[in-house]
């Protein structure tokens, strides 16, 4: 029986995040706050509320900011009673629903591409499987479900698709121009949820500078081993201001799909 606290949690953090220039100037897209919260929490609590709490995280532009966001949790996120002088020490009065969580950060390059990074912490990675994901896209999928349709087919990697709606209305022309329809919100093709789940065999078709999206992925496809798990609920990326205020949005609403530890 697969035990999801040893199976590792892979995360990019080493992205840019240029076109969300507004809240990465000085900080990395990981670190943008949803509710307050980065959304690398958000990504993370996702995880744990299926039992899968032992993260490596891939560090890259801004990773110092990263570090000291978790170096300092303890104290950023419980009340506590400090002792000053020689034998100083610190009590933390209450507990947080992270407690039990290990977080492992290693700086992969600032210009890194993502399956360099995840190269790079191939000697960190000690089981079979192991997922991967990106820092910046929030989804209310089933990941034991995932691991178990993974483990279904018995092949190295799995992805997760989704259909995000297109940004603008369908017009359906007639032959003369007038327009006969409008559709709003109309579900694309399949895409590349973000959300992976990996052999080790994985880094066998990865180098220090290919970009997972493309050779990897593409030979893995060729080489019949890449499976889809389709994913119909919530998925979204925050690669843009627009998405990164509608997330905030959901948060401060109440009705933030994703936040399914809230529900349990």
């Amino acid at each position: 029986m697969m035990d999801s606290a040893n199976i590792p949690v892979v995360i990019l953090c080493g992205g840019k995040g240029t076109r969300l220039r507004e809240e990465t100037e000085y900080k990395p897209k990981p670190m943008v706050e949803i509710g307050g919260r980065p959304i690398l929490w958000h990504i993370m609590k996702v995880y744990a509320q299926y039992g899968f709490k032992r993260f490596i995280l891939c560090l890259g532009y801004q990773g110092n900011v990263i570090k000291d966001y978790f170096l300092n949790y303890e104290a950023m996120t419980n009340d506590f009673t400090i002792r000053l002088g020689v034998q100083q020490g610190i009590h933390f009065e209450n507990d947080h629903t992270e407690q039990d969580f290990s977080v492992t950060l290693v700086e992969t390059g600032l210009n890194t591409m993502t399956g360099g990074r995840i190269k790079r912490i191939e000697p960190y990675i000690d089981t079979d499987t192991f997922m991967v994901t990106y820092g910046d896209g929030l989804a209310d999928v089933d990941i034991s479900a995932t691991i178990d349709f993974h483990r279904s087919h018995n092949h190295i990697a799995t992805l997760v698709a989704v259909q995000p709606p297109s940004r603008y209305g369908i017009l359906e022309l007639s032959k003369d121009s007038e327009v006969t329809s409008f559709r709003e919100k109309v579900q694309r093709d399949w895409i590349n949820g973000g959300f992976f789940v990996f052999e080790r065999a994985i880094f066998d078709y990865l180098t220090p500078d290919c970009v997972l999206e493309q050779e990897p992925l593409e030979q893995l496809a060729m080489n019949k081993q890449l499976h889809a798990y389709c994913h119909n609920g919530f998925w979204l990326g925050m690669d843009t201001f627009r998405e990164y205020e509608l997330l905030n949005t959901l948060w401060d609403s109440g009705t933030a799909p994703w936040a399914t530890w809230q529900k349990t």
